[in-house]
């Protein structure tokens, strides 16, 4: 039987199981024992949360490397290919990699199905066990207690900001959700938390689990000067102080929390690590800035609430331009609430379908939640591709265009933008 391709093999995972979700480590927790994993030799830092947990994934993998450490880690969903959700060493997982690793991990399943995320996770977690790593960065795909990242005993469990998202399965206010986010800590282990104002359910869950509860205000602080900001730690196991940090281009509770997260392990981390990692993260689709022909683009996979109120600050911080939004969603999302959080910020929206997503709000159903916020300066095309392309063909020397909603909306944008740089040699 001839190899699978990648390609191949993503269509496969898509197929082997029944549901799309299903929690519960049952079935992976028996794969992982028929792979034999072992992950002792590195540190490993699993994350969690709503909002903000790709950016600590990056800042934490920036700052570690800058340090000198190999590093990998697992994060999702992707942009643009698969690749991107594994890395090792600063590096995307190779198609061969990947394809070597999707072949263990069938061999492991003893008739046991497995989700195309848990899949996805196993196979990650088979290439890290091979790489000799230092450190492995783990961003929880679905709450926390019942996702596969979850199979892997974490040294130092990282909550970042904490909302409602996807409540079909987490339940329908921040007490619910956050009890099962907290199901990362660890007894004895580092919990560290970043959301300034925790739900009870999170507090409780550390100490029923014996965790070291290390929250932001109580263990750690920081606090924004100007173009810089400062760090410090009050109970951490390190006591340190950090003046002068450089902004990076991600969220601010991140970086904290990330920071928090290093001091709890046996790291040598320098200061000037710590600033080289910040200056040099960046992560495609989170406040990512492009610009084209004198017209700035900035990709947002904001997606709830939460995101959109962070995405409508940063927005502020910017010097004044025309700003324009290319906006597609998912039906499930607290659609309302997103409007209202960015409404003010655009003086014109774009809107278009997102083909192929069964999940996703049509253009014509998301341009009646548009109208019912009284916004008339809406444009409605086809797909949300023919939407950006319609933003950028009326955008002048000067514009801002703001794709959001979704990393599906920004995903169709950054496929553009990479078609344009083929086209011109870029």
């Amino acid at each position: 039987m001839p190899e699978r391709t990648l390609e191949q093999w993503l269509l496969w995972m898509e197929a082997h199981h029944p549901r799309q979700i299903e929690l519960g480590l049952e079935r992976v927790a028996a794969v992982v024992a028929n792979l034999t994993l072992d992950l002792s030799g590195a540190k490993i830092i699993t994350v969690g949360g709503t909002n903000g947990k790709g950016s600590c994934v990056a800042i934490l993998e920036s700052i570690t490397r800058a340090a000198g450490y190999r590093v990998g880690t697992y994060t999702s969903p992707h942009l643009l290919r698969y690749n991107e959700r594994v890395r090792i060493d600063g590096n995307s997982a190779t198609d061969a990699e990947l394809c070597a690793a999707f072949t263990a991990v069938q061999a492991a399943l003893n008739g046991i199905s497995l989700t195309y995320f848990e899949f996805g996770t196993l196979a990650a977690l088979w290439l890290f066990q091979r790489a000799q790593l230092d450190v492995i960065v783990l961003e929880v795909g679905l709450g926390g207690r019942l996702d596969a990242v979850n199979i892997i005993d974490a040294d130092v469990a990282v909550l970042t900001l904490i909302d409602l998202d996807h409540q079909d399965w987490l339940g329908n206010d921040r007490e619910t959700i956050g009890r099962e986010k907290a199901g990362i800590f660890r007894a004895n282990k580092p919990a560290i938390c970043v959301d300034p104002n925790p739900p009870q359910t999170v507090v409780a869950a550390a100490q029923e689990r014996g965790a070291n509860w290390y929250a932001s205000g109580e263990a750690f602080g920081y606090v924004r000067h100007g173009e810089h900001w400062s760090w410090s730690s009050a109970n951490l196991p390190h006591v340190i102080a950090y003046d002068d940090l450089p902004l990076p281009s991600l969220p601010l509770p991140s970086a904290a929390a990330a920071l928090a997260a290093l001091h709890c392990l046996p790291l040598s981390i320098t200061a000037e690590a710590i600033t080289h990692g910040l200056r040099d993260v960046h992560l495609f689709g989170r406040f990512q800035r492009v610009q084209r022909a004198g017209v700035e683009i900035i990709l947002d996979v904001g997606h709830n609430p939460q995101a959109a109120r962070w995405l409508a600050q940063q927005l502020t911080q910017l010097p004044p331009r025309r700003t324009v939004a290319v906006f597609a969603i998912m039906a499930d999302k607290d659609v309302d609430a997103v409007i209202e959080s960015v409404q003010a910020s655009f003086t014109h929206w774009f809107v278009g379908d997102l083909p192929d997503n069964p999940r996703a709000l049509t253009g014509e159903l998301l341009e009646k939640r548009l109208r019912a916020h009284h916004i008339d300066a809406l444009t409605r095309l086809a797909t949300v591709a023919q939407a950006y392309a319609a933003a950028l063909q009326v955008a002048q020397l000067g514009d801002r265009i703001v794709v959001f909603g979704s990393f599906f909306t920004v995903a169709a944008a950054l496929a553009l933008l990479h078609e344009e740089e083929i086209t011109h040699g870029g």
